[in-house]
This record gives structure tokens, C-alpha cells and sequence, in this order.
């Protein structure tokens, strides 16, 4: 079931996050105070908007507050990205993912409400797209081809089961890969093996498969 998420600056990696959610089927409005940057992409998403997100009244208007996500991902403006990424929360949107230029814009966005920070060095606009179409236990997400992606995944809900208890591949479709547990790895991990709350799993699958995975 498709999602509504505001993407807020549409520069270079606003823009490929925007694309890739409204290839993925989800409802895109995207949004800058550049009008060019619009204009750029207002024929590839949902609704283009040229505004000032740093704005409560402005992000009201736009209707912030009945949208399953927002992904801030304004370019150098520091400020402005802070601003929006609080007001986001203050309106009540449940997952706020937030671009940060460097670390220490990242503790204060993360300060100020961010669910989840994201350095573009690091992450690709169509891998935090893909991201946000999953789970909130998935905590990242790796495009390993056309419809067909890994998962990070928490079990803390789960501590105390076995594998085959979770019944992943029967309930859901995926394909657990491998368990960290602390700084170890286990490769194919067998079904009897007990999770504790602090493991992780990689799982393969589906992209649709992954996006209902709950655990």
C-alpha cells in the first residue's frame, strides 16, 4: 500500500529520493523554494511545490501533519533544514528522515526530533527511498536489483524465539542470510538458533516481501 512523503529540498539528492518513491508507488510532494528545482522534477512526482518549508504556517498549509513521512533534505541551508526537521515533529509527522552535511548537524537534528539521519556520502537517494518503505525494525536497507533487496533487520521483539519460530520464509518469503551478534557473524544461520534482543539479521527478498516484514 502506496505512503504519502513529503520530500522537502529536491536538490541533486532530494530529487532522486522523490523519483525513486514515486517509481515505488507512493504519493510525492515535493517541495523547494527554488523554482527551477520544481520545475525540474514537477512532471515526475505526485504534486511540486515552490515554498519555504522553514515555516510552521507554511508546512501547515501543505497539510505536514496528515503524511506518513518526510524526508528533510534541504542542501547546505543548516538552519533552515533544523527548522523544518523540528516543525515536522512539532506537527505530529511519525518518521522524519533528515540529510545532514556533517556530524555535528546530524547530533542536532537528531536534538531537535530526526528519526533517522542520513549522511548522502554514504547513502544513495534511492536507497534511503527504499528505506522508507519498510518496517521501522528494518534499520537499512541495500538495493541488490529490480524489485529484489536485503534487509537490516532488529529482533529485540523477538528475543527468546528461534529462527524457525519466526517462520520467515513461510510466513513472509525471505531468506535469512546472516545473524550479527555483537562483532560476530554467523553465515546461514540455522533454524535453531535463539535470538537475543541485541542480534541483527540480513534478510533477502522481494521488496514487497521485506516491506511486511514485521518482527
Amino acid at each position: 500500500m502506496g505512503r504519502q512523503v513529503m520530500v522537502l529540498g529536491v536538490g541533486r539528492f532530494g530529487s532522486a529520493v522523490a523519483r525513486e518513491l514515486e517509481r515505488l508507488g507512493h504519493e510525492v510532494l515535493a517541495v523547494d523554494r527554488d523554482p527551477r528545482s520544481i520545475e525540474a522534477i514537477a512532471d515526475e512526482v505526485t504534486e511540486a511545490i515552490v515554498a519555504d518549508v522553514a515555516d510552521q504556517e507554511t508546512l501547515t498549509q501543505l497539510g505536514a501533519r496528515d503524511f506518513d513521512a518526510a524526508v528533510v533534505a534541504i542542501g547546505t541551508d543548516e538552519r533552515s533544514s533544523i527548522l523544518a526537521t523540528a516543525l515536522l515533529k512539532r506537527l505530529g509527522v511519525k518518521l522524519v528522515v533528515s540529510k545532514a552535511q556533517h556530524p555535528l548537524h546530524g547530533e542536532i537534528l537528531r536534538m531537535v526530533g530526526a528519526d533517522r539521519v542520513i549522511f548522502p556520502e554514504t547513502e544513495t537517494g534511492t536507497r534511503v527511498a527504499h528505506s522508507l518503505t519498510m518496517p521501522l525494525t528494518v534499520s537499512d536497507y541495500f538495493d541488490v536489483g529490480p524489485g529484489y533487496g536485503l534487509a537490516k533487520v532488529s529482533v529485540a521483539a523477538c528475543a527468546g524465539k528461534t529462527l524457525d519460530e519466526l517462520e520467515l520464509r513461510g510466513r513472509y518469503g525471505v531468506t535469512p542470510l546472516f545473524l550479527r551478534r555483537g562483532d560476530k557473524v554467523i553465515v546461514n544461520p540455522h533454524g535453531s538458533e535463539r535470538l537475543t534482543a541485541q542480534d541483527e539479521l540480513i534478510v533477502a527478498g522481494r521488496d514487497e516481501q521485506l516491506e511486511r516484514l514485521f518482527l
